[in-house]
């Protein structure tokens, strides 16, 4: 008798514990949009202490990834060499598109792309001065001469369009907001297609890290300033694609910055210290040393 109480305690205690994990599982995959729960109160909790649907929730509500609309494509491009990504935005519709940060070395895999899909690049756009960004627009603009050439007017560059702080740029039903975000260089932007959720951060964010500030016209406390007021008081969920990444990450977002950035999550005179304290060794070949103000054309 008492072995057979022993194994229906058991039992029922299985039976409320597969109960607490089936409601879990359910507001997971309501989470991700894979499920609809049968009811939108949930009681069940996990563990002693958090109840399954604050966890879920709060989860989804930081990383659950926004649908595109049918007009938006996007193609992210590496270059192995230098670990720097060159984006190719469009609109599927009108064909319109741009790209941000081509590298010269690969610009011929850029142009094939293009021809291939059959859209018209209108801009060619910078998200700084560097050179290993920069020196592919000449080529470029030989191939596409209808491309116009972009970069900030602090850069001191010449270029078909110098943009500011608040410009537009509009690609077919697209638009790209220019944010200024200097502190890696004076002449960083960041641009951001508020409709389609994402940011274009070049070298002023990565991906758990930023751009160094010892180079010429580097500073940490503008560095962080622009960080902080240009890209994280974006919506958390936006998606954040940088410029370059050394670890083969592809895309964060603002909240994953915000809360796993070592840098970032330190205050601004400790995000200070570190930035002038990196002791990080300079490139040889000058190609990152200097930002170049020459003709962009």
């Amino acid at each position: 008798m008492s072995l057979f109480c022993t194994t229906l305690r058991f039992g029922v205690r299985n039976v409320r514990l597969s109960r607490q994990t089936s409601s879990c599982f359910n507001l997971s995959s309501w989470a991700f949009n894979l499920t609809k729960p049968s009811t939108t109160k949930a009681s069940v909790s996990i563990g002693k202490y958090l109840p399954a649907n604050k966890l879920c929730r709060s989860f989804s509500t930081h990383i659950e990834r926004q649908p595109h609309s049918e007009h938006f494509f996007l193609r992210q491009l590496f270059d192995r060499e230098s670990c720097t990504y060159t984006y190719l935005l469009a609109d599927a519709f009108t064909k319109d598109a741009v790209l941000i940060d081509p590298v010269i070395q690969l610009i011929d895999r850029d142009l094939e792309i293009v021809k291939e899909l059959g859209l018209n690049i209108r801009y060619a756009l910078s998200t700084h001065m560097h050179s290993d960004h920069t020196t592919t627009v000449q080529k470029l603009k030989k191939y596409l001469p209808l491309c116009k050439t972009a970069i900030s007017a602090a850069s001191g560059a010449t270029a078909d369009v110098l943009v500011r702080h608040g410009d537009i740029i509009r690609i077919g039903r697209l638009n790209l907001e220019v944010r200024a975000t200097p502190g890696h260089t004076n002449c960083c932007v960041t641009y951001v297609c508020h409709e389609e959720g994402v940011a274009f951060t070049g070298d002023t964010l990565l991906i758990r890290g930023c751009g160094r500030t010892d180079f010429d016209q580097g500073d940490p406390e503008t560095l962080y300033n622009s960080i902080y007021n240009q890209i994280f008081s974006l919506p958390n969920t936006h998606r954040l694609y940088p410029g370059h990444d050394y670890r083969g990450r592809t895309v964060t977002t603002v909240y994953e910055e915000k809360r796993y950035n070592p840098r970032l999550t330190k205050s601004r005179e400790e995000f200070i210290q570190i930035m002038n304290t990196l002791n990080l060794a300079h490139a040889t070949d000058n190609q990152m040393e200097h930002s170049l103000p020459d003709s962009f054309k």
